[in-house]
């Protein structure tokens, strides 16, 4: 007979990797685990050295997480283990990011991290540990068809983290659980206060990890200062009506910064990093109806693409109805209606809904978009 995490196995035989930042969101899941009886490990990543400033944020996997983590397995005396992926973090989220920045596009680097050092590199310790499972505090809700895993946009849509894990392979959705799938947020804290966690009341995090206070440039000028170079501001014509001061400064959609005197608000339209140029336009040149993607990852058969596809283009946005096209050498996706302000860099999500919710058919990074607004 399966226990609840779909494992034929006692519970108290059923070995549990929790993944713990140091939030409330995994410190409720590895106290759940904990109370059904589960052996429970828990697992903190450090991710980078920055204790200082990170303690004084809003961040996660570093600092004062790490120590709240270890204080929660101490209280529901479970084993806790630290990993050191500083290295691996600065490699492959890190330096992504910054690369990804100076050519103009809009980087999610906490997609990058859940596809690398969180999932890829802790799945493989897991695995080494003789896991059954590894559980996260993610808001995700999967399913188990004749043990398949399948991900569907969690209960809580405002919380629905499917969008940053769109790149998670058959193999790990496998081996995942996502309990708090099915509750809302504020049950989460809820169960905490009940399991008397110092963490219950604690603020989620908010900002990129690396990135205290939300300031990019920060960071960018850290390690790329020649990304400030300043350079040419265009019309939607062709004409330069302007200087920016660097277009590490500017992302697609944004209005702030421009400063450029006008009948009507301008924004940012396109970034062209090889002629360090930024065109700008009317909020109405912003829409986007086509875009290539590069670096699909698939977790649902093709058939399921062939009508009723959904997108989703950036982590808040709604469900775009759209076609996808995955026969191309870059992948296309048709955007029913369009959609204002989307860049490269961004994750491009696929959606289906059925009688259980919205199932994740996977997605891929967003390469091109088509602006047939622009003259060049």
């Amino acid at each position: 007979m399966t226990n609840s995490l779909g494992i034929n196995k006692s519970k108290k035989n059923t070995k549990v990797v929790v993944a713990m930042s140091g939030g409330v969101d995994s410190s409720v899941v590895a106290g759940l685990m904990k109370n059904e009886g589960y052996d429970v490990t828990g697992i903190t990543l450090k991710l980078y050295d920055d204790i200082k400033k990170s303690t004084q944020g809003r961040q996660c996997c570093a600092g004062q997480d790490i120590v709240d983590a270890k204080r929660v397995s101490e209280q529901l005396n479970i084993n806790h283990e630290i990993l050191y992926f500083q290295k691996k973090f600065k490699s492959e989220v890190i330096d992504s990011f910054i690369n990804s920045y100076s050519v103009g596009e809009t980087p999610i680097p906490c997609v990058q991290c859940n596809q690398t050092v969180k999932f890829r590199d802790l799945f493989k310790y897991s695995k080494d540990l003789k896991a059954d499972v590894l559980v996260t505090g993610h808001y995700i809700k999967r399913l188990q068809n004749n043990g398949k895993g399948l991900m569907y946009r969690a209960k809580d849509y405002t919380r629905d983290q499917s969008y940053f894990l769109f790149n998670t392979s058959q193999e790990q959705l496998d081996f995942l659980r996502f309990p708090l799938g099915e509750i809302e947020k504020k049950e989460t804290r809820t169960i905490a206060k009940k399991l008397n966690l110092n963490v219950a009341d604690k603020p989620d995090s908010q900002d990129i990890c690396f990135v205290p206070n939300g300031n990019y440039g920060s960071v960018i000028k850290k390690f790329r200062p020649e990304s400030f170079k300043s350079g040419d501001i265009y019309n939607m014509e062709g004409k330069i009506i302007g200087k920016h001061d660097g277009i590490i400064n500017y992302t697609i959609g944004q209005r702030r910064g421009i400063k450029i005197s006008n009948d009507e608000p301008l924004y940012v339209v396109k970034i062209d990093s090889t002629k360090n140029s930024i065109i700008v336009g009317p909020k109405d040149s912003l829409k986007i109806d086509k875009i290539a993607l590069r670096e699909i990852n698939l977790l649902g058969s093709p058939d399921e693409f062939k009508k009723d596809v959904k997108v989703k283009v950036r982590s808040t946005g709604k469900l775009l109805n759209a076609s996808v096209n995955l026969n191309l050498k870059s992948p296309e996706v048709n955007i029913i209606g369009g959609e204002n302000g989307i860049s490269p860099g961004q994750a491009c999500v696929f959606y289906r809904s059925d009688n259980i919710g919205d199932k994740v058919l996977g997605g891929g990074w967003i390469d091109k978009t088509n602006n047939t607004n622009l003259s060049t």
